[in-house]
């Protein structure tokens, strides 16, 4: 049974209620992000997420690609084809069977949208026998990595229209999807005839919730059972409920400013790098994100291995961007910057305005832009803040308009951080950079490392080249780290079994029952 409760009929949305029996109760998750529709290429995260669709690569306990819906895989001795042999008696949601054919067409959809596949070299897809062969133009190391992201989920061949549109998400997850409403709700059941282990809970709903604060409230009252993505001031506050246990994890993602580097502020290195030292890193990580390890000196977190600098914030020759405002200003007076009147910089009689653009679906990052703003008026920069929707970042790119934005990128959108760098800051020279990534900014020795990369798989190479693309985008910085992520959750107490996924790539539903 179903019923508006008081926050979710605010939404203007239904939940699930409780039953008597706990074994029988729903599960309701709540997290900031919308379903755009039923293509993978723009929602798979969610279908993913929530166990509806699966991937032929999963991910294992150590983040390495691991089976999934294929059992195993083989590179050709030339490294232009890769084989991916299925798992016997997989089922899709409408009772048919996971073939080849179905899981190359799934794939082959995938490849002709946007999507992770997009950085990869490829040039057909298609089945043999029991394996999905994709061919390739020129060696590409991590294929397998890519195949792990959501945009990749294989879909029955009943959920495609005749022009390649996804018309109903047809999945093999251990849900399978019931009702759909973008932008905000679904609902799933379990899937009786899942390949793996049954889930212990028999349904799940999924709600987007934009207002942190509204998540918070129905993470209190009782309206959700997981509350993703919690503000500082909300977790300080729902840590005293008894009936709500908090949950933090560590992620490869950062807080970044994404930088146009074709501005005339900000084209030069030095200015860049000068932005960056006026940033106070430890006082944003302590006193707003709530985590004195937080602080970002450099752009890759621990958890990334070769990808890590192991920079500091405290000085030192191998030191990341301590705050030093001096020498901040000492840079900027060299690129001809000196303050008027009003204690604002100027260069040739305009002043050193700038626009920060950034969204509120993360709840901290107005508080850390507006920190920024703080800082940097400091140093004579005067910065205006703009909240809007996410999707205002990778127009600006595209159109030329933005200046600065503020946004959290996941680096471990797949196994191997090289999918998103490809897509970031790209292999190809002549490229201005990626959405979340460079802009107006173009390095070709950083773009040879990326090419090798995307060829030799050699455990030595790929440990020293991404050593040598760390360090040059930290002295580069054609975006500035800030501060490192962590994901935050309210959850019912009487659920057990929750863990965070680090890589965010699932909600871990079907390891979670209910106390008895």
């Amino acid at each position: 049974m179903r019923h508006f409760l008081p926050l979710a009929a605010g939404l203007g949305l239904a939940l699930f209620t409780t039953p008597a029996l706990s074994h029988e109760r729903p599960l309701a998750v709540v997290a900031p992000w919308e379903i755009t529709g039923s293509d993978p290429s723009t929602s798979g995260y969610v279908f993913a997420r929530m166990g509806i669709a699966e991937t032929l690569v999963d991910v294992d306990a150590t983040s390495q690609p691991a089976p999934g819906l294929a059992e195993a895989w083989r590179v050709g001795d030339d490294g232009l084809s890769w084989h991916f042999r299925l798992r016997d008696g997989v089922t899709f949601h409408d009772g048919t069977p996971l073939t080849a054919e179905a899981a190359a067409a799934s794939l082959d959809h995938a490849w002709r949208k946007p999507g992770m596949l997009d950085s990869a070299p490829i040039v057909a897809i298609a089945a043999e026998g029991d394996e999905v062969v994709i061919r390739l133009e020129e060696p590409f190391a991590p294929l397998p990595a890519l195949l792990a992201h959501s945009t990749t989920l294989i879909l029955a061949p009943a959920a495609y229209g005749e022009n390649g549109e996804v018309r109903q998400v047809i999945a093999t997850g251990p849900y399978r999807l019931e009702t759909l409403s973008p932008p905000q709700r679904l609902t799933a059941q379990r899937f009786a005839d899942y390949w793996g282990e049954a889930p212990a809970i028999a349904a799940a709903s999924y709600l987007a919730v934009g207002r942190g604060e509204t998540r918070a409230l129905m993470a209190e009252s009782g309206d959700a059972d997981i509350v993703f993505t919690l503000d500082p001031a909300s977790r300080a506050r729902l840590a005293r409920h008894d009936r709500l246990a908090l949950h933090a994890e560590p992620l490869p993602r950062t807080i970044v400013l994404k930088v146009n580097a074709g501005h005339p502020f900000l084209e030069q290195q030095e200015a860049r790098r000068a932005l960056s030292q006026a940033i106070d890193r430890a006082g944003i990580a302590a006193g707003l994100l709530r985590d004195p390890e937080a602080a970002a000196p450099e752009l890759f977190p621990a958890s990334l291995g070769p990808w890590h600098l192991g920079l500091t914030t405290h000085g030192g020759l191998d030191a990341g961007e301590a705050r030093d405002l001096e020498a901040a200003r000492e840079r900027l007076a060299g690129l001809g910057w000196a303050a008027n009147g009003q204690g604002v910089l100027e260069r040739d009689g305009e002043p050193f305005r700038l626009t920060l653009r950034t969204f509120s679906d993360r709840p901290e990052l107005p508080l850390v832009a507006t920190a920024l703003q703080d800082q940097w008026r400091e140093l004579g920069v005067a910065l205006e803040v703009a909240v809007g929707n996410a999707s205002e970042i990778p127009s600006g790119h595209r159109d030329g308009s933005l200046e600065l934005g503020l946004a959290a990128r996941n680096y471990g959108l797949v196994p191997d951080p090289l999918g998103t760098l490809l897509d970031d800051f790209g292999s190809d020279p002549a490229a201005m950079g990626g959405d979340w990534g460079a802009m107006g900014w173009t390095d070709a020795e950083l773009a040879g490392w990326l090419a090798t990369l995307r060829h030799d798989a050699a455990p030595e190479t790929r440990d020293a080249l991404a050593a040598q693309v760390a360090r040059r985008l930290n002295e580069a910085m054609p975006v500035i780290p800030v501060a490192w992520y962590q994901q935050t959750a309210a959850v019912n107490a009487a659920l057990e079994g929750f863990s965070i996924d680090p890589l965010e790539r699932s909600y871990r539903l079907e390891e979670l029952r209910w106390a008895e």
